[in-house]
């Protein structure tokens, strides 16, 4: 029955994931940590982080890596995690794949109009508040600690995020470069 639960949950995920990958991130975390409680919290940090890391896009990674975590959750065998995985990337894919196919012709000849016009002007705030909603459920006490856990810690990811963030919007650093300079600088500050 999971495999059927873990379908529906990454269909409607692919249905309504607006914004690429990291639109989708608060949608998986919701659903797979808050509402099915197939993940913690700490292995869905994990995976965030493991699907940056991984090549491709992080959306479809993550529905890969929680597909496989939730199935061996479970209890069930490595074989069946891996169709587990293989079940939540394909349903992820699936709406994209659908709806690419039944409005690709018409897409190409509506595009100028005004309804479809308003409708991506629309889209376009839903898409940055689900990007800020993804890393708002990202900084968590996993990620960030606390200042009365690890004040050290606490600190150096706040410097850390502040950082990438003026690194990558501001000097305009490549992402990929950011990502290994912090990770460099996480090694070197936290070991």
């Amino acid at each position: 029955m999971i495999f059927l639960y873990l379908f529906i949950t990454f269909f409607e995920i692919g249905l309504f994931g607006f914004g690429g990958g990291y639109g989708m991130l608060s949608l998986i975390q919701h659903e797979t940590v808050e509402h099915w409680h197939w993940l913690s919290s700490a292995e869905f940090a994990d995976i965030v982080a493991i699907s940056q890391m991984t090549p491709g896009p992080i959306g479809i990674n993550s529905a890969t890596y929680c597909g496989y975590t939730a199935i061996k959750n479970a209890g069930f065998s490595m074989p069946m995690a891996i169709l587990g995985s293989a079940t939540a990337t394909f349903a992820l894919v699936l709406p994209s794949l659908i709806l690419m196919v039944l409005i690709s012709r018409m897409f190409m000849k509506y595009m100028q109009t005004h309804t479809v016009q308003s409708v991506f002007i629309g889209l376009r705030p839903a898409v940055v508040g689900l990007l800020a909603a993804a890393t708002l459920l990202l900084m968590t006490p996993d990620n960030f600690s606390t200042p009365s856990d690890d004040p050290w810690q606490f600190g150096v990811s706040c410097f850390l995020f502040a950082a990438s963030f003026y690194g990558v919007l501001v000097v305009k650093i490549n992402p990929i470069r950011m990502i290994l300079y912090c990770a460099v600088a996480g090694l070197v500050l936290l070991y």
